[in-house]
């Protein structure tokens, strides 16, 4: 369930997971990009704007939304 998991705790994303992240230079407007996780590049196990990880199409962002959890 996507309500049940936080885009902000490092230990609730995991590589091939469905999210939504938005992209340092959509910050302003809130655009976010769809994809399926290939690296987590986050250290901390949470982080207050989302946790920034490498999509499989290389887009790199912090995780907005989990979709497929």
């Amino acid at each position: 369930m996507a309500g049940t998991r936080n885009p902000k705790n490092r230990s609730d994303i995991r590589a091939g997971l469905q999210v939504e992240i938005i992209q340092k230079q959509d910050q302003h407007s809130g655009k976010r990009t769809p994809g399926i996780v290939k690296e987590i590049l986050t250290n901390s196990s949470f982080h207050p704007h989302g946790i920034k990880v490498r999509l499989t199409d290389g887009n790199v962002g912090r995780v907005a939304v989990i979709i497929d959890a």
